[in-house]
């Protein structure tokens, strides 16, 4: 799933950043910002209306990022210990 479809409070674990061609500023970006595979996330609030931008914390850090955005970043949902 990405990161979008992750339910809001659910911990998840980045698995990957899809990248649109060699050279993707975005999903560079993303990889600079913390998303990198392993890393904790879990998606914190949204916008009202199911609109721009989700609140999203990946380690110990709280991003806004674009639904477009966050669509590129695979997670796998963490299963309660």
């Amino acid at each position: 799933m990405n990161l979008c479809q992750l339910p809001r409070r659910t911990p998840g674990v980045v698995a990957a950043v899809e990248a649109v061609g060699a050279h993707d500023p975005i999903a560079r970006r993303l990889g600079e910002l913390g998303f990198v595979p392993g890393e904790p996330v879990e998606v914190v609030a949204l916008a009202p209306f199911g609109g721009d931008p989700l609140l999203v914390r990946v380690g110990f850090t709280r991003f806004a990022l674009r639904r477009s955005e966050a669509a590129r970043v695979r997670v796998r949902a963490e299963t309660p210990a």
